[in-house]
């Protein structure tokens, strides 16, 4: 069974990825394919440099859910991202304070089935965008 690692950004809760994980687990035999969701943070530290974890998720053909535009902006990053082969989630954020905690929990929830359809028929890399009232749009590489 095909396997995917989505990773949720620091700049999000941690404990989203673990209630991701948990409500996912029931469902990936249901899928036929196994998604296994981890927190940045948790995985590899509070303050990560991206050049540190992108690599790394690379190397496992890794997905990762971001507010942080920056990697998309950043030509260093995108190509970082890119070369190594990684799928990325851009979530733009309603304000400049970000989202409040249950409005992640509420979009992820509400864009969970689509990010599964999204990242069962992409191949990495790949870069999507979404925003509070947008659903994960195709962005070109």
């Amino acid at each position: 069974m095909r396997k995917y690692k989505i990773y949720i950004d620091e700049n999000m809760p941690a404990q989203l990825a673990k209630g991701l994980n948990e409500l996912q687990k029931p469902q990936n035999l249901k899928d036929g394919f196994e998604i296994e969701v981890l927190s940045i943070k948790e995985v590899f530290g509070q303050g990560a440099l991206d050049e540190e974890w992108i690599p790394k998720l690379g190397k496992e053909k890794g997905i990762v859910i971001t507010q942080d535009f920056n990697i998309q902006n950043t030509k260093h990053q995108r190509e970082l991202y890119q070369n190594s082969g990684v799928g990325i989630f851009f979530l733009k954020t309603p304000s400049k304070n970000g989202f409040q905690y249950w409005d992640f929990v509420k979009k992820m929830i509400h864009e969970w089935e689509a990010i599964k359809k999204i990242i069962k028929k992409e191949s990495v890399p790949f870069a999507y965008r979404g925003s509070s009232n947008k659903p994960f749009e195709k962005m070109e590489l």
